[in-house]
């Protein structure tokens, strides 16, 4: 009957102290986010992956790692923003850019590679080597449809039309 008496405050107050130990355990801010993927002791590089990914972050990766295993650590493409319920995937197309810094030449380079949905990833970017310190960023984009299209156009004509109709009340009431 004692140790249940005991108990039970040491477990409501363990419950309200882990929250706040594991808080001041993790990194500041959502940009201190690694996600380690190389084992610990294998040679490693240290890459970005921004954009239309299921989880974007710095990635420390294993060396020879292509941009296909790069995307699918990152759980690969995620669907598009906004509210598409049905998508297309026959109309959309991937946008995949490699952003390196070249220190020689005091620029960034810029590997860009484009393909649809359906159709395979491209040899290159299996051919590519990615390195330290790359920013690999994906775009999911997709052609508009003439739902986008009326979805844009029918609040201007509404407030034309709505505009006209007030000029000629206003000039029938003089």
């Amino acid at each position: 009957m004692k140790i249940k008496s005991i108990f039970i405050p040491v477990l409501f107050l363990f419950g309200l102290l882990y929250p706040a130990v594991s808080f001041a355990q993790m990194p500041e801010g959502t940009g201190d986010r690694y996600i380690r993927v190389a084992e610990i002791g294998e040679l490693a590089d240290s890459v970005n992956v921004w954009g239309d990914v299921g989880s974007s972050g710095r990635y420390i990766i294993p060396e020879r790692t292509t941009l296909p295993e790069l995307i699918s650590f990152s759980f690969g493409y995620t669907q598009l923003r906004g509210n598409d319920a049905n998508i297309d995937w026959a109309k959309t197309q991937i946008e995949v850019k490699v952003s390196r810094y070249n220190e020689g030449r005091k620029r960034v380079d810029v590997a860009l590679f484009r393909y649809r949905y359906h159709d395979p990833e491209p040899v290159e970017m299996f051919e590519f080597d990615l390195q330290n310190n790359d920013i690999v960023t994906v775009q999911v984009r997709r052609r508009p449809s003439l739902t986008d299209y009326v979805g844009v156009v029918a609040p201007v004509v509404g407030v034309v039309a709505t505009s006209f109709l007030l000029i000629e009340n206003l000039r029938g009431n003089r």
